[in-house]
């Protein structure tokens, strides 16, 4: 069993994301610890003047109530959200919080990703621990 175990969480699939999380559940041990995290992609700036002023505030607002949602129903979790590239940030992460585990949902591949997502195959090239991937 897994005892720091790092979900990534992209809301662009719930089925994906319900997935990772059961996956995460059932490697997880009595006394270990889940972390749901979500990266915010930095928007550029010339997008974000298009935007409303309170967006980026209200935007994570949103996320992290999501994200607690999902940690309490597992009960010895906790969401976080963070900005900054995802394939990086979430290894930076993994590795400043010491996770054992990375649980990744990845999408299906196109030519372009030719095995898996871009985000799911930065994590798993580069991550200091073991990375579980679902598709």
């Amino acid at each position: 069993m897994y005892t720091n175990i790092l979900v990534p969480i992209a809301f662009d699939s719930d089925a994906k994301a319900e997935a990772a999380v059961a996956v995460a559940r059932q490697l997880a041990g009595e006394d270990s610890i889940i972390t749901l995290l979500h990266v915010m992609e930095h928007i550029p700036g010339y997008a974000i003047s298009y935007m409303p002023p309170d967006y980026l505030a209200q935007s994570r607002a949103a996320v992290q109530s999501e994200l607690d949602a999902m940690a309490a129903k597992l009960g010895h979790a906790s969401g976080i959200v963070v900005e900054g590239h995802s394939g990086r940030t979430i290894l930076d992460y993994a590795e400043e919080t010491g996770s054992d585990l990375i649980v990744i949902a990845s999408h299906r591949p196109g030519m372009g990703d030719m095995l898996m997502g871009s985000t799911a195959t930065q994590v798993v090239r580069h991550a200091k621990c073991a990375v579980h991937v679902l598709r």
